[in-house]
């Protein structure tokens, strides 16, 4: 149950990610122009499903839980702004990529940890 969960939290997190290619997209039209109509009703759609989706999530993993988790949107920025917008990745990106990983990595094993120990 719980990896299920982990899926789906990193599912709607992706959705999150999603969120900032059109934000970005929508910066670079014309002010009140149609693209940038299209493209900020796109960012607005994406917020009212993540807000719904984060609510079931919270329901299913302690807020700590989640909120750790939400690092890994950076990654996600990081790499939607190469694919994407052609933005290179740097030594310093890559790192600081490798503490995200590592600090929700810990932060989960460590939560699991103390679950077990308030069981025994």
């Amino acid at each position: 149950m719980k990896m299920k969960t982990l899926l789906f939290l990193h599912i709607i997190l992706l959705l999150y990610s999603i969120n900032g290619i059109f934000s970005k997209l929508a910066g670079t039209q014309e002010f009140l122009s149609l693209p940038f109509f299209i493209y900020y009703g796109i960012v607005l759609t994406i917020l009212f499903v993540y807000a719904i989706l984060w609510q079931r999530v919270i329901k299913l993993l302690p807020l700590t839980t989640a909120f750790a988790n939400k690092a890994i949107t950076v990654i996600w920025g990081i790499v939607f702004g190469m694919v994407f917008f052609g933005e290179s990745i740097t030594l310093g990106k890559v790192v600081g990529s490798i503490f995200i990983i590592l600090g929700i990595i810990f932060y989960t094993k460590s939560s699991d940890l103390d679950k077990e120990n308030q069981n025994e």
